[in-house]
């Protein structure tokens, strides 16, 4: 394993009250995988994140990452990770050349060996055409790629990805999972956070969801989705939010039913059913509303999703929460 940590804490003092950011999580990340830690903002990612990186200390806990303890050997730590934050860490004065053989120098290259390195990172990023202009001059997209080139410059076993594409617009987000798949295949594991759940279920092999510093559920996206078996059905209503769910939560065919809070701008209550047939299901819970004069305000039939897997473990939407 290339991450174990068993009840890993941080808590913070603020304003003479103490904070708990991270509530004993165990975590095991393997080489050579993605793994995601997914959950809203402020839940406890980046936290977890920067001590497994030895940037804080745990208040609570143990944890070995690339096999050194991380509360006895940062420094063994620090040699074999590489890290990216949120803010990056590129300087707009310099190229990304001179960049990327200074991060090379600062880890011990000689300096043909930083070199020669550069120049491979650079053509595995698609930097090299732009490789000796000054970093303020880079969109986005190219500097997010720089961020992480100067994170795997030194050829880690494992690299942290701390929401490695927040701010991105689309097609600079498809290019940055790109890049981190062709890491994986190179060899590199990574340990990423994020709070979009389609870069979790597209990129990750496994991942953890975390709400208020804990750890609610692991695995691969696919046997998380598998813990909401069937289908489910969406339902909102205007009004009568209650009768409505007495309704149809009498029905045989309806494993579980939660109603969400009515949007403060709509009035519109969510139904939420887990059932095994949708497609079947469907028309006999709107037969049976209409028969109370209960009119759907929207209608939404899908298989489970990570949002379903974070509801079912927290009793509230992921995308409502970002």
């Amino acid at each position: 394993m290339l991450i174990e940590t068993k009840g890993l804490k941080k808590t913070f003092k603020s304003r003479g009250k103490s904070v708990e950011a991270v509530r004993g999580v165990d975590l095991s990340v393997k080489e050579g995988e993605i793994f995601g830690l997914l959950g809203p903002n402020g839940a406890g990612k980046t936290t977890t994140m920067r001590m497994l990186s030895t940037l804080i200390e745990p208040t609570e806990g143990a944890a070995k990452v690339c096999g050194h303890d991380l509360s006895k050997d940062a420094a063994a730590v620090r040699r074999d990770i590489g890290y990216v934050g949120q803010e990056g860490g590129t300087w707009g004065e310099v190229t990304a050349r001179e960049e990327l053989v200074m991060q090379g120098r600062l880890y011990g290259m000689s300096k043909k060996r930083a070199a020669d390195r550069a120049e491979s990172v650079l053509g595995s990023f698609d930097l090299t055409e732009f490789a000796d202009r000054n970093v303020k001059t880079y969109s986005g997209g190219q500097k997010r790629r720089l961020d992480i080139a100067l994170g795997i410059m030194h050829e880690p076993k494992l690299l942290f990805l701390d929401e490695p594409t927040t701010g991105l617009d689309p097609q600079s987000r498809a290019h940055m999972w790109d890049e981190v798949r062709a890491l994986r295949e190179r060899g590199t594991a990574i340990f990423l956070t994020t709070h979009y759940l389609d870069e979790a279920d597209a990129l990750c092999d496994r991942l953890a969801i975390i709400d208020h510093g804990e750890v609610v559920a692991e695995g691969t996206p696919l046997e998380l989705k598998k813990e909401v078996a069937g289908d489910v059905v969406a339902i909102g209503v205007l009004g009568l939010a209650a009768e409505a769910l007495d309704l149809l939560g009498a029905k045989d065919f309806v494993r579980e039913i939660e109603a969400g809070e009515p949007d403060p701008a709509t009035g519109v209550a969510t139904l939420r059913m887990y059932v095994d047939d949708g497609a079947a299901a469907l028309p006999e819970l709107l037969r049976s509303l209409d028969g109370k004069d209960i009119a759907p305000a929207s209608i939404e039939l899908h298989r489970p999703s990570l949002d379903d897997v974070f509801l079912k473990q927290t009793g509230r939407s992921l995308r409502e929460e970002n």
